[in-house]
């Protein structure tokens, strides 16, 4: 049986007031439905608690058409398309007495090329810049090239969530060891559960309940678990598929629900429909993790092994879970044989073999519970806001920002073009 772990504190901080007193941050926010926003927004929690003498600027980025109730925390918006906007967030920065500008970036949530129209607001900036790159492209396009290359030299500091991230930016783009830090993604502080605790409130009492999150899309490999499921099943009939986020919202936009319309009737066709559960919301917090506390298992059969960063992973494997997965780049490193258990992406019978070796063994399933959820015990939103002010306090002593022999003066005037 579980048992309860008693709540561990074993950071060590520094226990003093922050280097900063005012900081600007620029990201999604809630009630905006993404990856990034509810990064952003625990950020922004986590800052206020562990530093409340911290006075936090929050400059929320607008989708084209998304119209949001923001909360009085929010400073500014900045719409992703007006240019305007963006001049006039620089503006009130530096009338602000903020210090340092911490960027949560990812391409498609800035206009211009590549998300270019940024630049136009860090580089117009007096003070020091850190961004935190939610994405990392290996083989990048011609405009995101430009735009990183600027970017890496509008910055002053660049935080990456593992270490694969790292080796693509010394690799890929020059940067230098002394700009880069890791921090990994943080998690919530929640004690380890049994979870048949949970169980009840989602209908899973007395049932294996496998686990995957987050908003649905197609390179979250859905079906292969779908297709896994008759196997799984005719080895432990009580099992239930939870399948819990929104679709997407982009591609609501462009094609309706026509995913999931799909994935639901290839369960239909294998005759396990009743068996893979929907929950078609956007779970707020607190359900959030009472169900990932529910789950037994929790899976990840993504498709693109190129994701370097998996915020529902890092949940999943702070509260405890087991995991069954492909080995992309952030769940290479954080998911380890005491944790979890990997296989290719697309091949159901892999699937179904680890679910059901982890189903069938007790004393292994919980080994890698205890396992996962000590190791994210280093991955709280306390320890994420300490290193990240941590690094913040070494971006304040001035320090020539690099140039980057790759990147030639032609290829910076047609970059120039290119963001306008």
């Amino acid at each position: 049986m579980y048992g309860r772990l008693n709540e561990m504190d074993i950071w060590v901080g520094s226990g003093g007031r922050p280097p900063l007193s005012r900081i600007a941050l620029i990201g999604n926010a809630m009630p905006r439905r993404c990856g990034i926003a509810t990064y952003t927004s625990h950020v922004l929690d986590a800052l206020r608690e562990r530093y409340p003498a911290l006075e936090v600027d929050l400059y929320a980025m607008n989708d084209p058409g998304g119209r949001y109730d923001y909360p009085s925390s929010v400073t500014g918006v900045i719409r992703q398309d007006e240019v305007d906007d963006y001049l006039r967030t620089v503006r009130r920065i530096e009338a602000s007495g903020a210090e340092l500008v911490w960027v949560q970036h990812e391409f498609g949530i800035f206009g211009g090329p590549a998300g270019a129209h940024l630049l136009r607001l860090l580089e117009r900036l007096s003070v020091p810049v850190a961004v935190t790159l939610h994405t990392i492209v290996e083989r990048p396009s011609l405009d995101q090239r430009r735009v990183m290359e600027r970017l890496i030299r509008a910055s002053d500091r660049l935080i990456v969530m593992a270490q694969k991230g790292r080796s693509i930016l010394k690799a890929v783009y020059g940067v230098p060891d002394r700009m880069i830090a890791i921090i990994p993604h943080g998690v919530p502080d929640r004690p380890f559960l049994d979870p048949a605790l949970t169980k009840p409130d989602f209908d899973l009492a007395g049932r294996n309940a496998l686990l995957t999150f987050g908003l649905l899309s197609p390179n979250k490999g859905i079906e292969t678990m779908i297709e896994a499921m008759p196997a799984i099943l005719a080895a432990h009939p009580d099992t239930d598929y939870v399948v819990a986020g929104a679709t997407h919202p982009h591609l609501v936009a462009r094609e309706g629900e026509r995913y999931r319309d799909g994935l639901m009737d290839r369960a239909e066709r294998l005759g396990v429909s009743a068996r893979v559960r929907w929950i078609d919301s956007f779970l707020d917090q607190s359900d959030l993790l009472d169900l990932i506390a529910a789950a037994d298992i929790y899976v990840t059969p993504y498709l693109d092994l190129n994701q370097i960063t998996s915020g529902t992973l890092s949940y999943a494997v702070a509260l405890g879970k087991p995991v069954v997965s492909t080995p992309y780049h952030h769940a290479a490193e954080i998911v380890g044989a005491d944790n979890g258990i990997f296989a290719n992406p697309g091949d159901a019978g892999a699937f179904a073999g680890a679910v059901c070796r982890l189903l069938g063994d007790e004393e292994l399933r919980l080994a890698m519970a205890f396992n996962a959820y000590s190791r994210g015990r280093s991955m709280l939103w306390r320890r994420n806001v300490e290193a990240s002010m941590a690094e913040f306090a070494s971006c304040l002593a001035p320090a020539p920002k690099p140039l980057f022999s790759s990147f030639g003066q032609d290829e910076v005037q047609r970059a120039e073009v290119c963001a306008g």
